[in-house]
C-alpha cells in the first residue's frame, strides 16, 4: 500500500501536476512505454522531413557534378582530337616542303621554312629578271611615265596596264592624238583578258635645255593624268555592265476587269 502526504498549499497553487498526487509513476507512463507527448512528435516528424530533403538536395548535387564532370571531359576529348589533326596537318605541309628543298633531313621546323621562303624570294627575283625584256601584263592596273634613253633626243616611255576591253584601243589612240606626241615605237601585249600597251614618244630634239628639260616633265605628267583617266572610264565602264547584267525583277500588274 502507498501513502501519499501532499500540502494544500502545493495543491492549490497554479501549475500544480495533480497527475503526480495520485500516482508520481504517471508521469512518465507515456514516456516509458513508447508513447510521446505531441509536440515531441512534430519536432521528430519535422526533423525527419528535414533529412529527406537534404538527401534529395545532396542528391540533385551530386547528379549536377556528374554531368558538369561529363561535359568538362567531352570538352577535353574534342580539344585533344582537334589538337591531334591540327598537328597532322601541319606535319603534312612540313613533309611537303622538305620535298621542295635539299638536304633537309637534319633541319628543324623553322630551318626549313626560312630556306624555304629564302628560295621562293629567289625564284621571284630570277622570273622578274627572265621577264624584263617580254612585255607581259600585270595582275593589277598601272601607269607609268619614265624617261627613255635615247641619244639623239629626250624621249620618253609610257605604259598602261589593265583589263581588255575593245573601246580601251579607240580610247587610247583617242587620247594619243588629242596630246599630239611624236610616236616612235608602239607594242600591245593581252594575256588571260589582261593588256598591256606601252609606247615611246620623242618630247623635245638635243639635250641639257632646261627649259626643253621643263616641258617635257610636264608633258610627262599631262600624258601619265590622260592615261590614267582611260583606266578609269574602262573601270567605270566594266562596273556599270556588271551591275547591268544582274537579273532585275519586273514589276508585275495585276489588271482587274470590273
Amino acid at each position: 500500500m502507498v501513502y501519499s502526504f501532499y500540502n494544500s498549499n502545493d495543491f492549490s497553487s497554479p501549475g500544480y501536476d495533480v497527475s503526480r498526487l495520485i500516482s508520481p509513476s504517471l508521469h512518465d507512463y507515456g514516456a516509458s512505454y513508447g508513447v510521446l507527448e505531441p509536440s515531441h512528435a512534430l519536432i521528430l516528424e519535422s526533423e525527419k522531413i528535414e533529412q529527406v530533403n537534404n538527401g534529395s538536395e545532396d542528391a540533385r548535387v551530386g547528379k549536377n557534378y556528374e554531368n558538369s564532370d561529363a561535359k568538362a571531359l567531352a570538352a577535353l576529348k574534342n580539344h585533344s582530337e582537334a589538337e591531334r589533326r591540327r598537328r597532322e596537318r601541319i606535319n603534312g605541309h612540313l613533309a611537303t616542303l622538305r620535298g621542295l628543298v635539299s638536304s633537309t633531313d637534319k633541319m628543324d621546323k623553322a630551318t626549313i621554312l626560312a630556306k624555304v621562303v629564302s628560295q621562293v624570294k629567289e625564284l621571284q627575283r630570277n622570273a622578274m629578271e627572265a621577264s624584263k625584256g617580254l612585255l607581259i601584263p600585270t595582275d593589277f592596273d598601272e601607269v607609268e611615265v619614265e624617261p627613255y634613253e635615247d641619244h639623239r633626243s629626250m624621249s620618253y616611255k609610257a605604259s598602261i596596264c589593265c583589263d581588255y576591253r575593245p573601246e580601251i584601243l579607240f580610247d587610247l589612240r583617242h587620247t594619243l592624238d588629242a596630246l599630239e606626241l611624236q610616236l616612235v615605237r608602239a607594242e600591245t601585249s593581252t594575256l588571260e583578258g589582261r593588256m598591256k600597251n606601252v609606247f615611246v614618244y620623242r618630247c623635245c630634239k638635243g639635250k641639257g635645255d632646261n627649259n626643253n628639260t621643263g616641258a617635257c616633265q610636264a608633258l610627262a605628267r599631262n600624258v601619265q593624268k590622260a592615261l590614267s583617266r582611260v583606266i578609269d572610264k574602262a573601270s567605270n565602264a566594266l562596273e556599270y555592265s556588271l551591275r547591268a547584267s544582274l537579273p532585275c525583277k519586273r514589276r508585275r500588274i495585276c489588271l482587274l476587269e470590273n
